[in-house]
């Protein structure tokens, strides 16, 4: 592959150089898929590192349960008669609190296994609900003399009870015991209460809770008006879900972030009415998210999540993505050194400096799992720039030219990092510099006759 004849054209020349950066895609791909493998095996290493601390937590309720007995009538048809039967039925009124005061406290810890490092956190969540029964029960069809108020169940909902710690609960101001199960919408935990002195007029539980997790922290808005004031020194969060807080302060020192919700934004009735839990009435229970909109319930959450400030393998692919650019510039460079300045370069050489543009990334990604991304990303430059500038004296006959093609890189390699860290004007500037880089390349060939040996000269 050898090029030893001075009689081809730049044309010709420019095509070869096209071909041999084609052919370095293919190891820049290859490098692209060694980036997602890294990350798989990373979020693999990360959930190993959380097993058994308790997973990204899910915290509802709580909701007041109270069983009650009702008359239910089924038609059938025996021996050619109609029959009707009437028969009593076990069913629940679940309430969901009039108000709900919670305040969460997220002490972060960072656990670390080879070279991955995880987020987890405990968390201490105190809380008042208010509970109350609706004025106008009767047109539930729920009669105040039915319900069986003191065999009332508080249900607590928590998506990963391998978390749980400790709660504490009061009813009505007296200490209630917990049981494990029958959590609000889900896995959880509850406590029998005796709820007889429960009226329109209200009756508040007091509650705490810790338990652990990891990663984020979501609350399932269920009362009619909700405020969450969650705190934590991690200062790195991010807000999501169906509601963003009404405020919200982030500083090194950590942040907090408060949020209302009201019953109006969710769309759901603070009571509904159902069959128990594993009995079969032909009813059935209602359905624990009525949502009047047709959206996953999912979508009425709130979630705050403790983010690591650095994805390395979102900046890595990133910067790969950049490649083509880096080899495209180079090479651009061996090329007006060849059909400007008359110095021979084969195809092979082109291909063996493409080789190290490529090695770059691979050494970035290396070295940023072991020290982070902007330490590696000047080690691997610092070692490509020196290598090829190295090969370019022996390539160009030149150390003054070499020096032309290690400034270059160590150019490219700094409008890399700079574009890296700019999200918003990354493009913008990107394509100003691709613009002024066009212009000047046109301007160092426009007396070159691509077609016919040699160059012109000027």
């Amino acid at each position: 592959m050898s090029e030893t004849s001075t009689d081809r054209s730049p044309g010709f020349k420019l095509a070869l150089v096209l071909l041999a950066a084609f052919l370095l895609s293919i190891p820049l791909f290859t490098i692209w898929l060694l980036v997602y493998d890294r990350e798989q095996q990373s979020q693999t290493a990360l959930a190993s590192i959380a097993e058994g601390w308790g997973g990204p937590q899910i915290l509802s309720g709580p909701q007041l349960v109270i069983p009650y007995r009702a008359q239910t009538t089924e038609t059938t048809q025996e021996n050619g008669r109609t029959v009707t039967r009437t028969r009593t039925v076990s069913r629940e009124l679940v309430l969901a609190p009039q108000t709900l005061a919670l305040e969460t406290e997220l002490a972060p810890e960072r656990r670390a296994r080879s070279i991955y490092e995880a987020v987890v956190y405990r968390a201490t969540t105190s809380g008042r609900a208010s509970f109350a029964l609706p004025d106008d029960l009767s047109r539930l069809g729920v009669e105040r003399s039915a319900l069986a108020l003191d065999r009332a169940e508080l249900r607590f909902g928590l998506s990963d009870m391998r978390g749980i710690q400790a709660a504490d609960i009061r009813f009505d101001g007296r200490d209630v015991a917990l049981q494990s199960g029958g959590g609000a919408n889900g896995p959880g935990f509850s406590a029998l209460v005796d709820a007889a002195s429960l009226s329109e007029s209200g009756i508040d539980a007091t509650f705490a809770v810790a338990f652990r997790g990891n990663q984020r922290l979501s609350l399932q808005p269920l009362a009619g008006e909700t405020e969450w004031t969650v705190r934590s020194s991690w200062p790195h969060p991010s807000f999501q879900g169906g509601f963003l807080p009404d405020a919200s302060e982030v500083s090194a020192e950590g942040f907090s972030a408060t949020y209302r919700i009201t019953n109006l934004a969710l769309g759901r009735s603070l009571v509904s009415t159902g069959a128990p839990s594993g009995e079969g009435d032909g009813i059935g229970p209602m359905p624990a998210h009525r949502y009047a909109y047709d959206v996953p319930p999912g979508e009425y959450e709130t979630r705050v999540s403790l983010i690591q400030p650095v994805d390395l393998y979102s900046q890595v692919d990133r910067s790969v993505k950049y490649g083509f650019l880096i080899i495209g510039f180079t090479f651009l460079a061996y090329l007006m050194f060849d059909v400007i300045a008359g110095v021979r370069v084969s195809t092979v050489e082109y291909l063996l400096v493409g080789a190290a543009l490529v090695l770059f990334f691979v050494l970035l990604l290396a070295f940023a799992e072991l020290i982070g991304f902007g330490w590696a990303f000047i080690v691997a430059a610092a070692a490509i720039v020196g290598l090829n500038t190295s090969y370019s004296a022996a390539v160009l006959r030149s150390w003054r030219r070499a020096a032309y093609i290690g400034g270059l890189l160590a150019g490219l390699y700094a409008v890399m990092f700079i574009l890296l860290s700019l999200e918003t004007f990354s493009l913008l500037i990107g394509s100003l510099l691709l613009f002024v880089a066009l212009a000047a390349i046109m301007y160092a060939t426009r007396n070159i006759d691509w077609g016919r040996s040699g160059a012109s000269q000027t």
